[in-house]
């Protein structure tokens, strides 16, 4: 079981936002910033569900190549919201929400590129289909 995992970001500030947003449907929250003084070099958010983070995103060279990550979600609703505000929060297009048959016959999912291109999805293992 992965405890946490982080990708690097070019600018902390604007992919906090986007995060902020787009994962927003599936309970994520900020819930810890540190700095590069409490560190030692590292700036970064940690994004999840209280009490603890386990998405991190830290300030510096985006990753090559760029990171996919799936976030599971509780619905295909969930999926579909994660999507909208993942697009509305500047997020770019990589696959619209839907069945993925080719991975599961009840695979829903949705695929955004975050603003430094990283592959984020949100995804339903359900049993049934709603669209």
């Amino acid at each position: 079981m992965i405890d946490h995992m982080g990708i690097l970001v070019s600018d902390l500030t604007r992919s906090k936002d986007f995060y902020r947003q787009a994962l927003a449907p599936l309970g994520y929250t900020v819930l810890m910033e540190l700095t590069k003084e409490q560190t030692g070099g590292f700036a970064g958010a940690g994004l999840g569900i209280a009490p603890k983070p386990d998405f991190w995103i830290g300030e510096g060279i985006p990753n090559e190549p760029r990171i996919h990550v799936a976030f599971r979600a509780e619905d295909q609703a969930t999926v579909d919201a994660f999507y909208r505000e993942a697009l509305a929060a500047g997020g770019t297009d990589n696959g619209a929400p839907g069945l993925r048959p080719h991975y599961h016959a009840n695979y829903y999912g949705a695929f955004v590129l975050d603003p430094d291109g990283h592959n984020i999805e949100a995804v339903f293992h359900g049993s049934t289909a709603t669209h």
